[in-house]
């Protein structure tokens, strides 16, 4: 068992618990699952990208990768429908602790001038997203290997009902939430 994991059964929920007033333990929310999604602009006129950007993600997650395709035709951008553009990783139970606790604790504090998370990306409904620069700060991908510097984004998709819930849920797991 991931050790944030065990950190939500034992503490976190007794916290949350003594904070919000819950009548029973299953109202306590809970992460759900967390959604890495990339996308790679430049797949349109090199496919090779693609493969490297899936690459990527593979080895930081942990987990094979979607491919996500162009919902609709962009003329400007020369994207056609159901063109490849992207790629995603939904990732739930043990997978999901343990990648939340590599991205808290490993992550995040490698990132260049790292004063904190922004503390209102909240989308009203109790899920989080933040959004990562470059896939270099993971330990996993190393260096002299990556032909390109990517993004990504992370959402954290909770069953909290309000944004103050789930920020209280991320700040008990250790998210560093910007002062």
């Amino acid at each position: 068992m991931s050790r944030l994991r065990e950190m939500y059964e034992n503490e976190i929920v007794d916290a949350m618990v003594k904070k919000f007033g819950y009548k029973n333990v299953m109202e306590v929310p809970k992460l759900n699952k967390i959604v890495v999604n990339m996308g790679v602009g430049e797949a349109k006129d090199n496919a090779k990208l693609l493969d490297a950007a899936v690459a990527d993600m593979e080895l930081v997650t942990g987990q094979k990768a979607v491919l996500t395709k162009a919902k609709n035709s962009v003329a400007n951008f020369k994207i056609r429908e159901g063109m490849p553009i992207g790629c995603k990783v939904t990732l739930r139970g043990e997978k999901m602790y343990e990648f939340a606790d590599r991205l808290i604790n490993l992550a995040l504090p490698r990132v260049r001038d790292f004063r904190g998370v922004n503390p209102n990306a909240f989308d009203g409904r109790g899920n989080y997203a933040l959004g990562i620069k470059e896939q270099l700060i993971f330990p996993e991908v190393e260096y002299d290997k990556v032909d390109k510097v990517r993004g990504m984004d992370v959402i954290f998709v909770t069953t909290a009902k309000t944004d103050e819930e789930a920020r209280e849920l991320l700040t008990l797991f250790n998210m560093p939430f910007a002062k």
